[in-house]
């Protein structure tokens, strides 16, 4: 009996080491030593959800304000770098941030990273913005490093990028997006052309990133390719009386495999960011998660990753129809799905060590990482004082945070809407604050790596007219400014770019308040602009006759056309030439009455006497 009460109770501590560790190997081994995340209630580590978007920087044509949600985040977590980082001069510590997550309704953290840099850029890191009804996300990006003043824009035209429009010199070419560039006064597109694949490295075309102030341009870059980029954490949903503690910090252990990372991710435009693991229901993509493998054919962005993959299967002519046949498989089984939470995971792994069942697994503990042979990255041990200095680096990034948040929180800058109609826009100029995490500008990629050459872009095409965005959107996504359908799992919707809370069903209708006043842009101000470098007779091919009274009347007119001018146009004096009094005896005499029908000829013919 004895013996049957130590048998279960050493079964049953098996049992809760497999549950809590986070440092699980993922392999049909025991488990690891647990860890601090799952050690504690309240701390759930999840293996899906946002990707850091220092880690992989999304690409959207047509950006547009970030998402409001309801409150504002916590304070950011006291987050403590893991004792082992990967080798490298050019490596940094990346702090995390808050995202939310509409399915819990609340805040979840995206666990800090390891980044290897991308040469010659800075980050600088996304903030959440306090609004009346709640908060707003605006996106961080890579910056060009020896960037110190920085260029606020107007709202950008909407795309005209449709693809490559002539064969590919070879199969070891790409086709890169075109963009918008601004061009002294007016938007002038580059156009979409093909370049060479480099090993090793994605190309990030240029596209711009949305802020209260202003668009800002983000030109072309080179990166690492996935697996060299560093290390990804998996986020962290902390309970509130988790991080409200006083002095708590947090330090975390498992890491994504990137191996898996492109089977499993997802682009969302709407929030610009990547999402990884469990989105495959029907539901998600009518929420506007994409998976990685369509999003450039939708015609929201590109995706460097995918780009990067179909050319190294260029041989293969099965691929995209196998991913495709993988992806509806997941769709349509849950049991294929890899799982939502590291204890979940562990779990499936458990049930499936007697079985055939091959439930993808898509993360691991940071010890397996650095001790698996499959590895390519070669780690280190700092010591304490080390780490404490790279714990640091939270505090910096969030007076820069705050830096950029106060700078961008000033008078936005001169957009078509309150413009006078005739006035070139102007873009506002500001210095450029230098982020805590830059490379090196030596030219030393780091890793011991050959620099990527940059490419050559073509030259703007000044002919190309701008397209308004809500026609474009149209045409390419009919049902793209519909409401968002309801996410699984309760009856919530997420929140729109309107600004207001998923949890009010009356905000339904208030995308459209958004979207509605886009076509009254081009207007006001675009095309009647740019022809004036031209000749007057090219303003009615942009700007037809019919849409002037609505947006230009008459009245106003002398403020755009100065009155010296209007004479040419409409002069009085000729007003007479047009219907002159003195000249209608000419067409109707009264002298030629007589003639028709003269009243002294009627004695004559029929005389009384």
């Amino acid at each position: 009996m004895l013996y049957r009460r130590r048998h279960i109770l050493k079964g049953c501590l098996a049992i809760a080491l497999v549950v809590l560790g986070a440092d699980y190997y993922l392999s049909h081994a025991n488990a690891a030593p647990q860890t601090q995340a799952d050690a504690e209630d309240g701390v759930q580590v999840l293996t899906r959800g946002p990707v850091h978007e220092a880690f992989a920087e999304t690409v959207t044509f047509d950006p547009e304000p970030g998402i409001i949600v309801p409150g504002m985040p916590p304070e950011s977590i006291e987050e403590l770098p893991p004792e082992l980082r990967p080798e490298g001069e050019n490596v940094a510590w990346i702090p995390g941030y808050f995202a939310w997550d509409e399915e819990r309704s609340d805040f979840l953290w995206v666990s800090g990273i390891w980044r290897d840099l991308p040469p010659g850029r800075q980050w600088v890191p996304g903030y959440w913005a306090e609004l009346a009804e709640g908060s707003q996300w605006i996106s961080g990006y890579w910056a060009d490093a020896a960037l110190s003043e920085l260029r606020y824009l107007p709202e950008p035209p909407a795309t005209i990028e449709v693809g490559p429009n002539i064969e590919a010199p070879s199969v070891d070419h790409h086709w890169l997006p075109g963009c918008w560039i601004w061009h002294e006064d007016r938007y002038a597109w580059r156009p979409g052309y093909w370049a060479p694949v480099q090993p090793d490295w994605d190309w990030i075309p240029a596209h711009y990133v949305w802020s209260p102030r202003g668009y800002v341009f983000v030109d072309g870059y080179n990166d690492y390719s996935v697996t060299r980029r560093g290390v990804l954490f998996a986020p962290v949903f902390f309970s509130a009386d988790i991080y409200s503690r006083s002095g708590y910090s947090y330090s975390p252990t498992t890491v994504i495999n990137l191996a898996q990372f492109t089977s499993h991710l997802f682009s969302r435009p709407q929030y610009n960011h990547y999402y990884f693991g469990d989105y495959y229901a029907a539901s998600y993509n009518n929420a506007g998660y994409y998976p990685w493998f369509s999003y450039t054919a939708s015609g929201h962005g590109y995706d460097p990753f995918y780009a990067r993959q179909r050319w190294q299967h260029r041989e293969n002519s099965d691929w995209q129809h196998n991913l495709e046949t993988d992806f509806g498989h997941r769709r349509d089984n849950d049991g294929a799905r890899p799982a939502r939470t590291l204890a979940a995971q562990i779990e499936n792994v458990t049930n499936a060590a007697d079985s055939d069942d091959e439930n993808p697994r898509i993360a691991m503990s940071l010890e397996e990482l650095t001790t698996s042979e499959k590895s390519t990255q070669r780690f280190e041990t700092m010591d304490r004082e080390e780490r404490q200095k790279l714990g640091q680096r939270g505090q910096e990034i969030r007076k820069y945070r705050k830096e950029r948040q106060q700078l961008e929180a000033k008078a936005s800058v001169t957009s078509a809407e309150n413009t006078v109609p005739g006035t070139p826009l102007a873009p506002e100029q500001v210095k450029l604050p230098m982020s805590p995490i830059a490379a090196k500008t030596d030219g030393t990629p780091g890793k011991n790596a050959k620099f990527p050459e940059m490419q050559e872009t073509p030259e703007l095409d000044l002919k190309v007219e701008p397209v308004p965005r809500t026609a474009r959107d149209a045409t390419r996504n009919p049902g793209a400014k519909k409401n968002e359908p309801k996410l699984p799992g309760g009856e919530r919707k997420p929140p729109t770019k309107s600004g207001k809370s998923m949890d009010k069903p009356t905000i339904e209708p208030e995308p459209n308040k958004k979207v509605d006043p886009k076509p009254d842009r081009p207007k006001v101000d675009p095309n009647p602009n740019r022809p004036k470098a031209d000749s007057k007779p090219d303003r009615p091919t942009a700007d037809p006759k019919p849409d002037r009274p609505k947006v230009d009347p008459k009245p106003d007119r002398p403020k755009v056309d100065p009155k010296p001018d209007r004479p040419k146009v409409d002069p009085k004096p000729d007003r007479p030439k047009v219907d002159p009094k003195p000249d209608r005896p000419k067409v109707d005499p009264k002298p030629e009455l007589p003639k028709v029908d003269p009243k002294p000829d009627r004695p004559k013919v029929d005389p009384n006497p």
